[in-house]
């Protein structure tokens, strides 16, 4: 749903913010959307990272990635003439400012429509902005038993998906959970299969290894 209402806003010229905690598939979800996007510009798709970039230093790269200028750096007048002629969709992940700042990119980029990638903390747009809010919560619990189902390859035990239920609670849904969930108990499997293995043919028995060795690291996870 959400990836479909980001393509519809982006398709419409619209700028938005994906708000989310961290572990809850921002850059997944922007992946996808940039893919759906490849044709909605003239200029295509831009990805840029606002790690530790201000407005102007984004401004620089969004210049460089459209234009084939790799030694020129141009002067303000020059930049801003030359960005405002960009019409891309761009990718933005980690962004790290919001307000004034915001403002400034978005006002010297009038032909480019902004997916941005926040965390909570990150100051919100302006009230003027005009740009889009969107919200990215937590997966269900039937999603997230998906989730580890896929990963692990089999069905789980009921056990497992009543541990499944407990981490879905504690984690808020964060899909990022039961990915690393899933690849402990993928690596549990692996482990009792390999000790089965020690079992039938009577090798190295004094240094097998418990095959319950990740099961502490996966209760963790719902700690």
């Amino acid at each position: 749903d959400e990836r479909e209402r980001l393509v519809r806003l982006l398709a419409r010229g619209r700028s938005v913010r994906l708000t989310g905690p961290a572990g809850s598939g921002r850059t997944a979800l922007l992946d996808l959307v940039a893919e759906d996007c490849l044709d909605l510009a003239p200029d295509g798709v831009v990805r840029l990272s606002g790690f530790h970039r201000t407005a102007g230093d984004l401004l620089h790269d969004l210049f460089h990635a459209v234009y084939d200028a790799p030694r020129h750096r141009p002067d303000r007048d020059e930049l801003l003439a030359r960005v405002q002629e960009i019409g891309a969709v761009v990718v933005l992940d980690d962004l790290e400012f919001g307000g004034a700042a915001l403002d400034e990119l978005l006002d010297a980029t009038p032909e480019c429509a902004f997916l941005f990638a926040a965390t909570p903390d990150v100051p919100a747009p302006s009230a003027g902005s005009e740009v889009e809010e969107v919200f990215l919560s937590g997966l269900d619990r039937a999603a997230g038993v998906e989730i580890l189902e896929r990963t692990v390859g089999r069905v789980l035990t009921e056990e497992e998906a009543n541990w499944a239920g407990d981490l879905w609670f504690e984690s808020e849904g964060l899909p990022l959970r039961f990915v690393q969930a899933g690849a402990l108990l993928r690596q549990r499997d692996q482990l009792r299969a390999s000790t089965g293995a020690v079992d039938e043919y009577g090798v190295f028995e004094d240094v097998r290894r418990p095959a319950d060795a990740p099961a502490d690291q996966v209760a963790a996870l719902a700690e």
